[in-house]
């Protein structure tokens, strides 16, 4: 009797053993934070409620595609009814601050990514371009012929800086690049570039500051050339020497003599956001030892003063919400409150020789 209970203990014991282990693997592989500290790059990132925050400058996580609208919205209240009267200003820099936009995209997600972008603040710019790799019948999208991949970045930008050189030179004075997740307030876009002349060689982003001297502008939040940088870029055809679409551009722009500007407001908050507005505002939410705090060209900071109240862009914004910004942005009022605009938050102009 005695060899029977003891026979039975170790069956249980074992089992308790194998499925402790069994749940502890999935606790850990699963559900808990993978660890954010340096390493080569890589492919692991760590979770949020939105996107994942990529543990190296380099990773790139998907947004969340589960709960993407199938077709492309629209208000009712149109933006034109819905701003009737207040607008004049936004109206003012539109007719004088011209901004061709222009979104990297793929074929693979054009339905999935790009119907969202063109529905929401695509609209807002003088002239808007989708560019990929090859032509589709059902999107107005440009290929430019080059392949797909994180590879291909570069050549795919060059490309389209070229394509608008020989087409769209002169349709508008700004000319900014945007992924198809990145989500842009132009009239914000705007009212920083007024006081700057698109014949200066100059250009704005979120500023990082390894590699180049002068330091680059992050790629996923999105950066804005002027005139003249457009036309250096594409007659200097710079070579690369890395995959780093961003990084090259720095190389770039530094190579032909294209000014890095500072693109902060008077307070010193950026206005280009390479995460959700979640990762910047929440403290912690982008952990301390992450790459992106040693990039940073200026201090950055978390929580409410990360952000202008004139932000320009947020990167890793899902198709779903990119309809909550459009709402947040657009139409999201307090009753009872008429808008003025508040100090001027633009930063005084300083003049600063371009890069030799």
């Amino acid at each position: 009797m005695a060899a029977g209970v003891t026979k039975n203990s170790l069956v249980t014991f074992a089992l308790g053993i194998f499925f402790g282990f069994g749940i502890s693997y999935v606790f850990v592989n699963y559900i808990s934070t993978p660890s954010h500290g340096p390493g080569p790059p890589d492919r692991r990132a760590i979770e949020s409620n939105e996107v994942e925050v990529a543990k190296q400058p380099y990773d790139h996580p998907e947004v969340n595609l589960s709960d993407s609208p199938r077709k492309a919205l629209e208000w009712t209240d149109l933006d034109d009814a819905h701003h009737k009267g207040q607008d004049k200003e936004a109206q003012e820099l539109y007719d004088n601050v011209r901004v061709l936009c222009w979104v990297m995209t793929q074929p693979d997600n054009l339905d999935k990514k790009a119907k969202h972008v063109k529905a929401t603040w695509a609209k807002r710019c003088n002239k808007i371009l989708y560019m990929s790799s090859n032509a589709e019948p059902n999107f107005p999208v440009i290929g430019l012929g080059t392949g797909e991949g994180r590879d291909k970045l570069w050549a795919k930008t060059k490309a389209a800086y070229e394509y608008i050189y020989k087409n769209h030179i002169d349709d508008a004075d700004w000319f900014m690049k945007a992924d198809d997740d990145t989500f842009v307030v132009v009239e914000n876009l705007r009212y920083m570039l007024k006081d700057y002349d698109p014949t200066e060689a100059v250009y704005f982003g979120r500023r990082f500051k390894p590699f180049v001297k002068q330091g680059y502008m992050s790629g996923g939040a999105g950066y804005v050339l002027s005139k003249e940088a457009v036309k250096k870029f594409v007659e200097g055809n710079c070579k690369a020497r890395s995959i780093m679409e961003d990084v090259e551009m720095g190389r770039c722009m530094e190579q032909v003599g294209v000014r890095a500007e500072d693109s902060r407001d008077k307070l010193g908050r950026e206005r280009f956001h390479p995460f959700v507005p979640e990762h910047h505002l929440i403290p912690g939410r982008v952990p301390k030892g992450n790459w992106y705090w040693k990039y940073q060209f200026y201090t950055a900071h978390d929580g409410p003063d990360c952000c202008s109240d004139y932000a320009i862009s947020f990167h890793y914004v899902s198709p779903a919400n990119m309809y909550v910004l459009e709402y947040m942005t657009y139409h999201l009022r307090p009753f009872g409150y008429n808008y003025t605009p508040p100090i001027d938050l633009n930063r005084p102009r300083t003049k600063i020789p371009p890069p030799q």
